[in-house]
């Protein structure tokens, strides 16, 4: 990034990934941050300014309070964050700031009566997130391990579980549902400082939809899909994992249908290295796939075969930069982190994706990802 370039955000840093980055403490509220002169400032009202300037020794931290009292001894009665921030671009010789395209419309247009010039920072707002340093790949290890530690929690009911009739199952006495699932997974997770939402417990035809959550009574026999991405409560970071597993004996067309997942997963490992463009990684999965039989196109009013990307960045965001499918942009680059999932999906058969994390690297990639692939548990 220019460090010459004025930036502005406002927005709060628990659902902002920007702003997490930038101030790198949660706040619940709205806020403003500016790098003026390659100097970070953020301006915090009474109630955060003491664990801003503990949280975020990177910033120059400004009273809202003192800001809004000189702005009205200076005749403005009621000076909100527009006010606030030409205040402080003036201070400092600055009439311009670029900001990022979620820009709030209604500030953009407040900002633009005062006189303040506001452009919309082509790209990305900061290009550095997409590279991820040494602490920020320990985060995201971390919050993978928690998705882990979800995913041996919900594999272990289901060894756990009986096979009742119609192929149902029945855990701790009563029907395994997927809600039932999902909560031991997100219960496993939470205990551990991660909070889970929208996790997958997808059986059967339900796997046919990679965003299906999941609903109803789990059978056995029939392939399951448990995709676990939850974020660290401590530092915002995503974790991200998928199995499918099979409880009790997964049938020819199902273990086939894993295998050949498997083994596009490791084609798309082997191809992810710095300098690969990112679609030449989609096309060795999908060009495998359609050898191995496994057609994709539309069917009976549905989409079935390989419909999705291999794979997304992950860090602050449960998806960001880069993408890894068809028609994605550029190369890979030393330091992304990438999710690296494959999947197949047919009505009949139901659907099979295999995830892992990996680190890009100048040579073969880190797989950031410990847990065990094995079918039938």
């Amino acid at each position: 990034m220019n460090r010459a370039e004025n930036l502005l955000l406002v927005a709060d840093s628990e659902h902002d990934a920007n702003m997490l980055y930038a101030a790198g403490l949660f706040v619940p509220d709205p806020f403003i941050w500016l790098r003026l002169a390659g100097k970070n400032f953020i301006v915090m009202n009474d109630l955060e300014i003491d664990r801003a300037r503990r949280q975020a020794p990177h910033c120059r931290v400004l009273s809202t309070s003192q800001l809004q009292k000189k702005l009205r001894a200076a005749g403005c009665t009621r000076p909100g964050f527009a006010e606030i921030i030409r205040l402080i671009l003036r201070e400092r010789g600055s009439g311009k700031v670029f900001v990022p395209e979620n820009f709030p419309l209604g500030l953009a247009n407040e900002l633009a009566r005062l006189k303040i010039k506001i452009a919309v920072k082509p790209g990305a707002f900061f290009p550095a997130r997409e590279l991820k340093t040494p602490l920020e790949v320990r985060h995201l290890r971390a919050a993978l391990a928690m998705a882990e530690a979800g995913m041996a929690a919900g594999i272990a009911a289901l060894r756990a579980a009986k096979i009742g009739a119609n192929r149902r199952l029945i855990y701790q006495k009563a029907p395994l549902t997927s809600e039932r699932l999902r909560a031991v997974i997100d219960t496993a997770i939470t205990q551990l400082g991660g909070l889970a939402a929208h996790t997958i417990v997808a059986g059967g035809e339900q796997g046919c939809d990679p965003h299906e959550r999941g609903h109803g009574p789990l059978r056995a026999h029939e392939p399951i899909i448990l995709d676990i991405f939850p974020r660290a409560q401590a530092t915002g970071y995503f974790g991200d994992i998928t199995r499918t597993v099979v409880k009790g004996r997964a049938s020819e067309a199902v273990r086939k249908l894993y295998a050949t997942v498997h083994a596009g997963q490791e084609i798309a490992f082997r191809k992810m290295r710095a300098g690969t463009p990112t679609q030449e990684v989609h096309h060795a999965v999908q060009d495998y796939f359609e050898q191995q039989g496994y057609k994709t196109g539309q069917r009976n009013g549905r989409m079935e075969g390989f419909f999705h990307g291999t794979g997304h960045g992950l860090g602050l965001e449960i998806h960001e930069a880069p993408r890894v499918g068809s028609t994605s942009p550029g190369k890979l680059v030393a330091g992304q982190v990438v999710t690296v999932e494959p999947g197949l999906y047919y009505p009949g058969i139901g659907g099979v994706r295999i995830e892992d994390v990996a680190l890009v690297t100048a040579g073969s990639p880190r797989n950031l990802t410990r847990f065990e692939k094995r079918l039938e548990v």
